[in-house]
């Protein structure tokens, strides 16, 4: 769990952030927002939370995407009045009982608590097996450069708003939305036996999707609709769609 926390202030810290990320920074003030930045062509470069504290926006992104982050937000910023710099928070989570300060993940509730201060750590929950079961795609596991996130289940996840108005790649997200039927995404799969992440899983010989992250006897693909029936093959594994 490698996380990188930027801190962003400034007077216009919140719209500069508003006219960017797919959620609404309104929803700030009822505690963790989730949400992305996408490339003009609506395509997904970044996920991460947003927390408000006193007059700073505190992002947290897989430390992966630290410095893109930080090098994009800064080309962003134009004359802004925005600050970025390294946080000194450190990130903790579990699904126990949450301590005190510690913030509902908006995602999904088996995704449990996220506690933002000193000291990072989990309390040993599976995160993986939790992600599966509930078709939850991550940074470099699923989520990557050709993804889009109506595929990926940013709108079942909290992590977009139609509402909100204009953002980087807000035109491509709303004509999926409202014009287009998704012929491809992320889903929960049953799988029989193993096989690599990245894996090509195919239906009678025909290309069907992608195997991501395995936890047990499920696995999140990301597929092609039209052809995700019966048992498919990844790999030296059976896998079929999760009922």
């Amino acid at each position: 769990m490698a996380r990188r926390i930027i801190d962003i202030s400034g007077k216009d810290a919140r719209s500069f952030l508003q006219g960017l990320v797919t959620n609404d920074l309104g929803k700030l003030d009822q505690g963790l927002v989730y949400a992305a930045l996408l490339t003009p062509q609506g395509k997904y470069m970044a996920d991460f939370f947003l927390l408000a504290r006193g007059e700073t926006i505190h992002l947290d992104a897989d430390a992966s995407l630290g410095d893109m982050l930080m090098q994009r937000l800064a080309m962003y910023r134009l004359r802004a009045d925005v600050q970025l710099s390294e946080s000194a928070l450190k990130l903790s989570r579990g699904t126990g009982p949450a301590p005190e300060g510690a913030l509902a993940d908006p995602r999904h509730p088996a995704l449990g608590w996220r506690l933002y201060g000193a000291q990072d750590g989990e309390d040993g929950s599976d995160f993986d097996a939790i992600r599966v079961a509930h078709c939850i795609p991550e940074t470099g596991s699923e989520l990557g450069p050709e993804t889009y996130i109506l595929e990926a289940g940013f709108e079942r996840l909290n992590g977009v708003d139609f509402r909100k108005g204009c953002y980087v790649g807000q035109e491509v997200t709303a004509r999926m939305k409202h014009k287009t039927e998704l012929r491809k995404g992320f889903r929960t799969v049953e799988i029989e036996g193993a096989a690599p992440l990245g894996t090509e899983i195919t239906a009678e010989g025909k290309p069907v999707g992608t195997l991501h992250t395995q936890a047990g006897s499920q696995a999140i693909a990301y597929l092609r609709f039209d052809r995700a029936r019966g048992d498919m093959q990844a790999g030296d594994a059976i896998v079929r769609l999760a009922e």
